[in-house]
């Protein structure tokens, strides 16, 4: 499926009408639910064979943050054979009480991989986190970007933010 397929396939799934309250407490009409589409394997699939295109050439780790680009990271790790790390938002408090769970991130290039992104608040919270486990973090890729300002502020962070889509391009 070639990428204006693959737009509009994510959209039929993932975009839904009624009536849904919102995190900020507004009522909508409509919804996105990112979940649809990560649960679907076909389009999974092709989303994993359109991002691995942008994965930087030494990317050693591909740390999926918690909890939709845990699916993500999988599927792409899957198809390039690059180990993966599953970053929580913070660190559980038993058993190994690990951040970055999977592959060690420490001294490695590490490449975050979110579902969408509105405005970075998470990537950068969990690339600080990284970065004092070691890491060396300078490129996010997502699904979707929601929001354009979002690439001005990762950058402020020493962040590449390289989406597969816009949210422009999904309602198109």
């Amino acid at each position: 499926m070639d990428k204006k397929q693959l737009a509009r396939a994510i959209y039929e799934t993932a975009h839904l009408t009624g009536i849904f309250t919102l995190r900020s407490g507004q009522v909508s009409n409509e919804y996105f639910d990112k979940y649809l589409f990560e649960a679907n394997p076909v389009l999974l699939n092709e989303i994993a064979s359109l991002m691995k295109q942008s994965i930087p050439a030494d990317t050693e780790i591909l740390a999926g943050l918690e909890m939709g680009g845990i699916p993500v990271a999988t599927a792409i790790s899957l198809q390039t054979g690059i180990a993966a790390a599953f970053v929580r938002k913070q660190a559980k408090d038993y058993g190994t009480c690990k951040l970055a769970e999977g592959a060690d991130v420490s001294n490695k290039r590490v490449c975050i991989i979110e579902d969408v992104v509105t405005t970075g608040g998470a990537i950068i919270d969990g690339v600080t986190e990284l970065r004092k486990l070691g890491a060396v973090v300078d490129t996010v890729l997502c699904v979707i970007q929601r929001n354009p300002k979002a690439t001005d502020i990762l950058a402020e962070h020493g962040l590449k933010l390289i989406p597969a889509f816009t949210m422009e391009e999904i309602i198109k």
